[in-house]
């Protein structure tokens, strides 16, 4: 059901009424519970949605909001395709969503214009990064939600990065910013005038359209999340590409992302171009469970004219994964999915814990370590694991874009795996649309992520966290 933001708000009393009875009502139907396993208990089984929209285990219930295709506070419209997220502490008791579009140029009927372009006169054409050469604009960017965390409704929209490519993920930054990345290749001259395969930043503060300043010194690729570690200012990439490299960019000036800085590529002690798939036919394997001493290549030519990024990092040493997707750093960690690897192609779950000298000569001392941390081969268990973040009680929040159907998945630090929710409204072809940008809001309370389409709209969902139980099923 689409609600648009006006009747939303004219609905307030009984939608608030419809929400307060929400888990008596579903606890009068079960989900099916041969569709997935858990490895520990975490929440107890999952309870059939009355309204038919997302499952969730006893004591939880969810907000929907910012349906595609809405008017916003701008004049524009509610862009489709929504994907990855972060949420910032906002005054008076309101938070802020910066939110991904992954639409590309030709997707004009979910822009933020209208399908002709007819609203395209309310913006600075000169905050468009991209246009095609007939003058219609690139319609990947991002959108700012204010939200009201005591209601979960909210109190303004707007569009606040366009003209950019195929925004995937991101990640948030210490300094209280969103890093959206262009899931994207093109070249100035095959689509429009600009390259892109860049990363953008969005302050969470932003009114109104920010200036499109790519981050040229953190390098072009096909770039799908960062992780920013606050003590050192680090950033760490993931790319959604075969091969794909993790790589990390030290800034000169942390803080600073626009300026110079040097871009390297992570490898593994001893095992020079070590590929990290663990398919049937990988030339080699990575055990489970065991921490791998980590060292960086330099890489040169960071603008990639040739795409050829990560092939030339693999012959200079560097490690190569498979489709790099959604990065967190939390507990002093950087998290991160391969969504096809592991002997079932159907996902792995790193961890690297930094060196104490990150990014000093002395961390050849001691040097970081990577962990394959979780290799599924159940789908039932958790299947092509996408976007993730750190939960405020440790354990991670992992959402799915699999070939069935999509669950949200907790995993505990010793990567045992449990189910949280599932999207239980498949679209008009009967596919059930991957779930993107899961992240919490500061105090704790609720879980926000988004169903990308069918259409896309945001999820805030609030019950007894802390209650998660650990023992095994």
């Amino acid at each position: 059901m689409s609600v648009s933001r006006r009747s939303f708000l004219r609905q307030g009393a009984a939608v608030s009424t419809a929400f307060a009875a929400l888990p008596a009502l579903a606890a009068c139907g079960r989900a099916d519970p041969a569709s997935h396993i858990n490895e520990v208990e975490g929440y107890g089984p999952l309870r059939a949605d009355p309204r038919g929209l997302f499952d969730l285990p006893d004591g939880f219930d969810y907000v929907t909001f910012s349906d595609t295709g809405e008017t916003m506070d701008d004049g524009l419209l509610v862009p489709g395709d929504h994907d990855g997220m972060a949420c910032f502490a906002g005054p008076d008791n309101l938070v802020t969503l910066v939110r991904n579009h992954e639409l590309g140029p030709d997707e004009t009927g979910l822009s933020p214009f209208g399908e002709n372009a007819e609203r395209i006169g309310r913006v600075d054409a000169s905050r468009i990064y991209d246009s095609l050469p007939d003058g219609a604009p690139f319609l990947g960017g991002t959108t700012t939600v204010h939200v009201d965390l005591a209601t979960r409704r909210p109190v303004r929209q707007f569009l606040s990065l366009v003209g950019t490519e195929d925004n995937c993920a991101g990640g948030p930054t210490p300094w209280g910013s969103w890093i959206t990345c262009e899931e994207a290749l093109s070249r100035a001259g095959e689509l429009g005038a600009q390259d892109h395969g860049f990363a953008f930043e969005v302050s969470a503060s932003a009114t109104g359209l920010v200036d499109p300043v790519p981050l040229r010194a953190m390098g072009r690729f096909n770039r799908e999340a960062v992780a920013v570690d606050p003590g050192t200012g680090i950033v760490y990439q993931t790319e959604d590409d075969r091969p794909s490299l993790i790589t990390r960019f030290l800034p000169d000036h942390p803080g600073e992302l626009w300026r110079s800085g040097r871009l390297q590529a992570l490898a593994v002690q001893g095992r020079r171009g070590l590929n990290t798939y663990n398919w049937p036919d990988s030339p080699e394997r990575v055990e489970v469970g065991v921490p791998m001493a980590v060292s960086w290549v330099e890489l040169d030519a960071i603008h990639n004219p040739d795409n050829d990024l990560a092939v030339r990092a693999v012959a200079a040493g560097a490690a190569t994964f498979t489709r790099g997707e959604g990065m967190w750093f939390g507990r002093g960690e950087v998290f991160f999915c391969a969504t096809d690897g592991g002997p079932s192609q159907i996902g792995q779950i790193w961890r690297y814990r930094p060196s104490r000298f990150e990014g000093y000569a002395q961390e050849r001392e001691a040097p970081g370590e990577l962990t394959l941390m979780v290799e599924t081969t159940d789908q039932r268990i958790l299947e092509k694991c996408d976007n993730l973040t750190v939960a405020p009680w440790g354990d991670l929040v992992v959402v799915e874009d699999g070939d069935g159907e999509q669950y949200i998945r907790g995993v505990t630090p010793q990567g045992r795996v449990y189910t949280i929710g599932r999207n239980a409204s498949p679209d008009g072809t009967g596919e059930y649309s991957e779930i993107t940008g899961p992240c919490f809001s500061p105090d704790g309370t609720t879980l926000f992520f988004n169903v990308q389409n069918g259409p896309g709209r945001t999820f805030a969902v609030q019950g007894p966290w802390a209650r998660r139980s650990s023992s095994p099923v």
